[in-house]
């Protein structure tokens, strides 16, 4: 009699081991992240394109995830990628989108019927300040020279950058306003990528333009573009261009990019997408993408990231009605 106990022990052992084992491989079936696709919502050659290269980069160098691959999808500020985003990705793990502060304005301005609270966000990763840029051959020198200009005729000083109501519109309005002008004054002209907007200022179809530091600092260095001002609170250690603020415009801003999953995925998919970008991060290619960038390390994941953009959208909605730009 005292068989019959020492076999049902074993019976339920091996009972258990089998449901273990057979948890673990449908586990690995659904978490198992062996490729990814980005979307990046923008033409080739601006900072959400680099961005989503970056991380290409670090996922595939260090064998994070084997397959990456990155998908342009650009239009309206970020907002027509981001409908497809969520029209075609719902549920699917493997898929992310990058964004940031660009794609917050222009769902506001362009009263978007998608918005970031239909996707998953997963993290913020950089920050970078804005830079005011003129071609190397403009007879304007300084910010003062430009201001000079604007105040004088406001609609003879085109402002060249990114999507309407995006980051670098933006600040072109807040630069107006504390400058004295109406915001609702500024000729502003919006491009769909950062290698199309280069290229307009570059070619002097603009009078100056605004962008991100890392998407101009090359064409600053060889001498195709003048810097006259940043957004940044201080000077940025190493870069020799004067704050807005030293030279009498009380105006700062510092651009935000981040990745966010699907719409749709559950919370043990979105943990391993969140730990998957936490790896990324660390990786030797990342850190050397940011310092050769210019890009400050903002990243911030989960739930506070969560917190911060909604406080962000509040922040920037504020804004956007305070320059005009809300329709």
């Amino acid at each position: 009699m005292s068989s019959t106990p020492s076999r049902s022990r074993r019976a339920r052992a091996i009972l258990a081991s089998a449901v273990a084992v057979i948890g673990l491989f449908a586990a690995g079936s659904v978490l198992a992240l062996d490729s990814l696709k980005i979307l990046v919502p923008a033409a080739p050659g601006g900072g959400w394109d680099q961005t989503g290269r970056a991380l290409q980069a670090a996922l595939q160098a260090d064998k994070i995830v084997p397959k990456v691959t990155v998908d342009n999808k650009g239009g309206a500020g970020g907002t027509i990628g981001l409908a497809q985003f969520i029209s075609s990705s719902k549920g699917d793990p493997n898929t992310m989108m990058v964004a940031g502060m660009v794609m917050v304005g222009a769902i506001i301005t362009n009263k978007s019927p998608v918005n970031l609270s239909q996707v998953t966000p997963i993290a913020r990763l950089t920050g970078e300040y804005e830079v005011i840029v003129v071609p190397g051959s403009s007879k304007i020198t300084s910010l003062k020279d430009l201001l000079a200009q604007l105040k004088a005729n406001p609609g003879s000083v085109s402002w060249g950058g990114g999507s309407a109501g995006g980051t670098d519109h933006i600040l072109a309005g807040m630069i107006a306003v504390a400058s004295g002008v109406e915001a609702s004054k500024v000729n502003y002209i919006a491009y769909a990528g950062g290698g199309e907007a280069q290229a307009a200022i570059m070619g002097g179809h603009v009078t100056a333009g605004i962008s991100g530091l890392g998407e101009f600092l090359p064409q600053i260095k060889s001498g195709k573009l003048r810097a006259l001002a940043i957004s940044s609170d201080t000077r940025i250690p190493g870069i020799d261009i004067p704050t807005l603020k030293e030279q009498g415009v009380a105006v700062e801003l510092a651009n935000w990019r981040g990745i966010f999953a699907a719409p749709g995925i559950t919370d043990v998919q979105r943990k391993e997408v969140t730990d998957v970008v936490a790896k990324a991060v660390k990786t030797a290619s990342w850190q050397e993408t940011l310092k050769r960038n210019d890009w400050t390390d903002l990243f911030l994941a989960g739930d506070a990231f969560k917190t911060f953009l909604d406080a962000d959208i509040a922040r920037v909605d504020k804004i956007i009605a305070g320059i005009g730009l809300k329709k």
